[in-house]
């Protein structure tokens, strides 16, 4: 039993990864690791092999934007931004999150 609700906390993590992204970066600007830093810390566990393909989509689905800048201990980092697209899609992402949520305390609160 443990396993499948490890199983199914991962799976909703999963699916609320990209809306996480898009949220962490409608803040600022940021690089992988600053992404999986706050993604841990949000206990939003994510490994590097995970975020760099969602990235990578996002960036292929005009959502994301990247400049290089260098750094001041080791080589240049990649920056990620929203584009317009992006704002839009995140703002989409969120009033859908909102009716979901809506959604599921409703079913959670009744009496039935």
């Amino acid at each position: 039993m443990a396993s499948e609700i490890e199983n199914a906390k991962a799976q909703m993590r999963k699916g609320v990864l990209e809306l996480c992204v898009l949220t962490v970066l409608s803040r600022g600007d940021a690089y992988a690791n600053d992404l999986i830093n706050k993604l841990k810390e949000a206990k939003m566990i994510v490994v590097e092999g995970t975020l760099y393909p969602l990235l990578t989509r996002q960036k292929n689905a005009g959502l994301l934007s990247y400049r290089w800048e260098e750094s001041p201990q080791g080589p240049p980092r990649k920056y990620y931004s929203l584009t317009e697209e992006g704002r839009s899609y995140l703002n989409e992402l969120l009033s859908s999150w909102d009716e979901l949520a809506e959604m599921v305390n409703s079913i959670r609160n009744s009496e039935n």
